[in-house]
């Protein structure tokens, strides 16, 4: 039978109403109380009775069944509905609650003294007050924990709603996102750190795969192997990709938008991209080209927890790797104002305000456990990853860049994929290493899973490789197998976890290697002073922009939206829209250079063999769909 992506949806989507509580008088929001708690530690003290504490209430959907059913039919490409995305008035008349519902639970939170926001979606409302107003609005108590090394707060017992609350309100109610950090503690009006540490790039690297061979190092697999490179050119990736030629005429993005999400923003983007543009022979931006929407000076939080500068390098590898590809694309930067509930709000207002065609998020969770996520935070992702594919915005998330999280399949129990990548509505990019010759073709391309041999303190061998690194990939623990994967799929990977067909990524992959990464080009801070400079980069951090790119050039020459594009990726799977990426026949090696000190070879050098494609136990990369790549590649048939 054909599962419907309601069937998906039934997996999270299990919060339910607001229901009688044991504590007498009081109506109970199930599952609301953080299961990390048991794994915590109280500090002993809470926020303030007067501080200030930003939440959001999430509202369930009017008929969510209803709203995949007609996914299900705009998003194939077999369907004579096939690409008649809705609008966002659409969708919020049709399949978000009833304004007066949404009235009602605004009404109920002016009453509690909170004060409110913006209400996205129709389905998420915005607000604020103190922790006193909220623990006794919602009949808890919000404490501080220390939790993964850090200090957080969180609601410490399940959250209630009082007895007299509208049932209008109680209906309506999913969960409340925000009282429970999970992660960070929030410090509100930071202020955004300098650039961050510089690195370089070790030396001896290649300007192209195989231009320079590691002579001087030992031989592997019996010969000599090359260094690998010191980063692709955006030329070399448009040549491989198959735009080249389609940018020369013209269709290069021009008339398509794409959002970029992360948290924070750079103080130095402006002058950096303008650099980066004039160094690689790059368009530069044109009259509100590239825009940004951002917190104020003193709007963010989280700076130290969230490693704010850090951030840093994610927004400039993702503008530069779009542009890079879309030269003609509009480019629209969206900055959180925290990696936490800032980065969850500002992602959502992207979607509902349909800022842009394409959204490209290079960030994760690293797991996709409800007990480490919360049941509010998934059902929040998954309504408004639904309100983007009905109304024809493509979102892409990178699939995370630790394998399946079992150490290259030591810890064959640890295996879990990245949220919000295994979304059904999103398209979850993973990994891939590739070799590009010195006229910008494709010689190999492989899964991206790498394992590291070390070289030996006489300098004469390579030791045992350990694994390092690799795209996200596997099964899904959340959502049921959604109906564009059945028949691809094969059972091996979606029964991973037990007899029911579950979600897999990556659904498509681009190049996430750092060792056959991309040049980034940005400000940071060197021992010698705060300058631009560049450096090689990867992760599938590379790869979801890298592919949003592709996907803006797509939209233009076909004359309208990709929107959600998961159906046709897997319909076109096996044919030449979509190359298939599988193991190396042999070993593909390379040398790797790393300066000790990061920067120069003042403090020495690093020498690493790097074995591509190192099949681990539990994702392997195999004809067909697989669970490293997934459908594989865009191939030379995508853009007809």
């Amino acid at each position: 039978m054909v599962v419907a992506l309601g069937t998906a949806a039934a997996s999270v989507l299990g919060a339910g109403p607001a229901t009688a509580a044991s504590r007498p008088g009081r109506h109970a929001l199930s599952g609301s109380q953080p299961r990390w708690l048991a794994r915590a530690k109280a500090t002993g003290s809470a926020p303030a009775a007067a501080e200030s504490i930003s939440f959001g209430i999430l509202l369930k959907l009017r008929d969510n069944a209803a709203a995949e059913a007609t996914l299900a039919k705009i998003s194939d490409p077999a369907s004579a509905s096939y690409g008649k995305w809705l609008t966002t008035a659409d969708f919020k008349a049709q399949y978000a609650p009833a304004q007066s519902d949404v009235d009602s639970v605004r009404t109920w939170l002016k009453g509690q003294g909170f004060a409110l926001r913006d209400t996205l979606g129709g389905m998420y409302v915005e607000a604020s007050g103190t922790t006193a107003q909220i623990n006794n609005s919602f009949g808890t108590t919000v404490k501080n924990y220390s939790y993964q090394g850090k200090t957080v707060h969180a609601n410490s017992t399940e959250l209630s709603l009082p007895e007299n609350t509208p049932s209008a309100v109680l209906g309506v109610v999913s969960g409340v996102l925000g009282l429970d950090q999970g992660q960070a503690l929030k410090t509100p009006g930071d202020t955004l750190p300098g650039p961050d540490t510089g690195f370089r790039a070790g030396t001896p690297c290649s300007s192209y795969y195989g231009e320079k061979t590691a002579s001087a190092q030992p031989a592997a697999n019996g010969k000599k192997q090359p260094y690998v490179v010191c980063g692709y050119q955006p030329k070399q990736y448009q040549s491989a990709y198959g735009v080249r030629d389609l940018i020369k005429r013209g269709i290069d993005g021009r008339g398509v938008t794409v959002a970029v999400t992360d948290a924070f923003a750079s103080p130095t983007i402006a002058a950096d991209l303008k650099t980066y543009n004039r160094k690689h022979g790059l368009p530069a931006f044109g009259r509100q080209q590239f825009s940004q929407i951002t917190p104020g000076p003193d709007g963010y939080d989280l700076v130290d927890e969230c490693g704010g500068a850090g951030w840093y390098g994610e927004e400039t590898l993702d503008i530069e790797a779009v542009h890079s590809l879309a030269p003609g694309a509009k480019i629209v930067y969206v900055g959180g104002a925290d990696c936490s509930t800032g980065l969850d709000e500002a992602w959502a207002a992207t979607i509902d305000n349909h800022v842009a065609d394409i959204v490209t998020n290079s960030w994760g969770t690293g797991t996709d456990k409800v007990e480490d996520l919360g049941q509010e935070f998934i059902d929040f992702y998954q309504q408004f990853s639904l309100e983007a594919a009905l109304t024809g915005i493509t979102v892409d998330f990178s699939s995370g860049d630790a394998g399946d999280e079992t150490q290259g399949g030591t810890v064959p129990e640890a295996k879990t994929v990245d949220f919000p990548a295994d979304l059904p509505y999103v398209t979850g990019v993973g990994g891939t290493s590739v070799g590009i010759d010195k006229h910008g073709n494709r010689v190999w391309e492989h899964g991206w899973q790498t394992a590291y041999s070390p070289l030996s303190t006489d300098g004469k061998t390579w030791g045992t490789p350990a694994y390092s690194s690799g795209g996200g990939g596997g099964t899904s623990i959340l959502f049921d197998q959604p109906f564009y994967q059945r028949g691809v799929v094969p059972d091996s990977i979606s029964k991973y976890f037990g007899a029911t067909r579950m979600r897999t990524v990556p659904d498509i992959s681009m190049p996430g290697d750092p060792n056959t990464g991309f040049i980034v080009g940005q400000t940071q801070e060197f021992t010698d002073g705060t300058y631009y400079d560049e450096y090689r980069i990867g992760g599938t951090s590379l790869a979801s922009p890298l592919l949003a790119g592709l996907q803006a050039v797509q939209s233009q020459k076909a004359h309208h939206p990709v929107g959600f594009a998961n159906p046709a990726y897997y319909r076109k799977a096996g044919t030449a829209a979509i190359t298939d990426i599988t193991a190396p026949r042999t070993p593909v090696l390379q040398v790797r250079t790393n300066f000790v000190n990061g920067e120069d070879a003042a403090d020495g050098k690093q020498f690493l063999l790097q074995t591509v494609d190192v099949q681990t136990t539990t994702i392997h990369s195999t004809r067909g769909y697989d669970a490293e790549t997934g459908v594989g590649v865009p191939g030379p048939g995508f853009f007809k």
